[in-house]
């Protein structure tokens, strides 16, 4: 099954996505398909989680990366293959390659984070690292396959890569059959595509939702201009979906067959991914959560089910998966920052934290002024940082600080 040498890309047919599931035995894990109970009960009917957050490196991106790399001719493997990613693509294709006996140059950003540095480079892949953005990085890889004959990997917009990113939505049909509706985050769309070949070929009732970041939403004007239109400046800390303008190849699948597609917010990201730790014991990243993100904002029986919702990838680095943890808690209620002030005089600070643990807060974090103009001679202003018990929890705080004397400032 190879397309790189045809000149034309043909359409990606149900029977493209079954050879692509025979190539992948024994290289890509089936990934479990875990129930939620507490998702389930939330949307009002059962919810399952597609578990490609523990795919071999971490999410399905092997499995397209694998099979357009073994579609290649032996001359076209003997000049090597080259790709451009930050993160999962990267590691896909370095996987893919090793496996293969292909050699792979990859082209990161500088600023990727170091984790998915190592562990591309553990995988196999030579790699460098080139540019500020990953557009500039695109650019580089582009260069470097001009230069050098190396083939360029796209990430999202090849059949091949389609039809193996497909096979997850085969898993899907033969783990669940009677799923009504499958939840898929969107970014340049292989995987939505993929998906959508698979099961609307063998399944045409089942409703497909794809899901964008509302920072980073290309899909949305392109369907409505009939045609892939770029977007300015796409934001989001979900950068596994952070695509700027969707491929031409998944473009026209997903605007045939997938049935609606959603935007979610960060702080919406920010609470799926929450919830994934806690209540399904999951690491996913902010992408691979953004379907959980669209069905905590769906009204109780509003989604047709058993749901399926396809958690893509579980690479996120530490510094953002701290930074998130914190803001999805706060969003949620459990954390809280308050500002007041009070008397400047020897246990003022004492007497206030005494406050707090009466009602159960606890101080993460304490910082004074006393050197601003606006406080008087004897005033200092505290700003605290707390962690508390959610949004009811915080009301009490509020009032048992103003109760006892002091000035909250807003």
């Amino acid at each position: 099954m190879s397309y790189s040498t045809a000149g034309v890309l043909r359409p990606v047919t149900l029977d493209d996505v079954r050879g692509a599931q025979k190539m992948l035995s024994g290289v890509a894990r089936v990934t479990a398909l875990e129930s939620s109970r507490h998702l389930s009960q939330l949307v009002g009917t059962p919810v399952l989680l597609k578990c490609e957050n523990l795919q071999r490196t971490g999410s399905f991106k092997l499995r397209g990366a694998y099979v357009r790399i073994a579609g290649l001719l032996p001359e076209e493997r003997a000049a090597g293959v080259v790709a451009a990613s930050a993160g999962n693509h990267a590691q896909g294709v370095a996987l893919a390659s090793s496996l293969l006996g292909v050699h792979a140059t990859v082209f990161m950003p500088k600023a990727a984070p170091l984790p998915k540095i190592s562990a591309t480079r553990e995988y196999g892949a030579e790699v460098r690292l080139h540019g500020q953005v990953v557009d500039e990085t695109l650019a580089a890889a582009q260069e470097y396959a001009e230069r050098t004959g190396a083939v360029f990997i796209h990430p999202f917009d090849h059949p091949d890569v389609i039809a193996g990113q497909g096979t997850v939505g085969l898993e899907i049909l033969e783990q669940c059959p009677e799923v009504g509706t499958i939840v898929v985050g969107i970014g340049g769309g292989g995987l939505a595509a993929g998906i959508a070949v698979a099961v609307k070929a063998l399944r045409p009732e089942v409703r497909i939702i794809g899901v964008q970041a509302a920072g980073s939403a290309a899909y949305p004007p392109s369907l409505a201009a009939g045609r892939p239109v770029s977007i300015e400046g796409p934001a989001t800390m979900a950068d596994g979906i952070k695509v700027g303008r969707p491929g031409d190849v998944p473009f026209r699948i997903i605007a045939e067959s997938v049935d609606e597609i959603r935007t979610v917010t960060e702080d919406q990201l920010s609470a799926a991914l929450l919830l994934c730790l806690e209540r399904a014991k999951l690491v996913v990243e902010p992408a691979g959560a953004s379907p959980v993100a669209a069905l905590l904002g769906c009204e109780p029986g509003a989604v047709a089910g058993p749901v399926v919702a396809v958690l893509s990838g579980g690479n996120v680095d530490p510094v953002l998966l701290q930074r998130v943890l914190r803001h999805g808690m706060t969003a949620q209620g459990r954390y809280l920052a308050v500002r007041l002030r009070l008397t400047d005089r020897p246990g003022a600070l004492a007497t206030m934290l005494g406050v707090l643990s009466v009602v159960d807060a606890n101080v993460l974090d304490v910082s004074h002024v006393r050197t601003d103009p606006r406080l008087g001679l004897t005033e200092a202003e505290v700003e605290l940082h707390l962690e508390t018990k959610g949004p009811t929890h915080c009301a009490e705080v509020g009032q048992a600080l103003r109760e006892a004397g002091y000035t909250v400032i807003d």
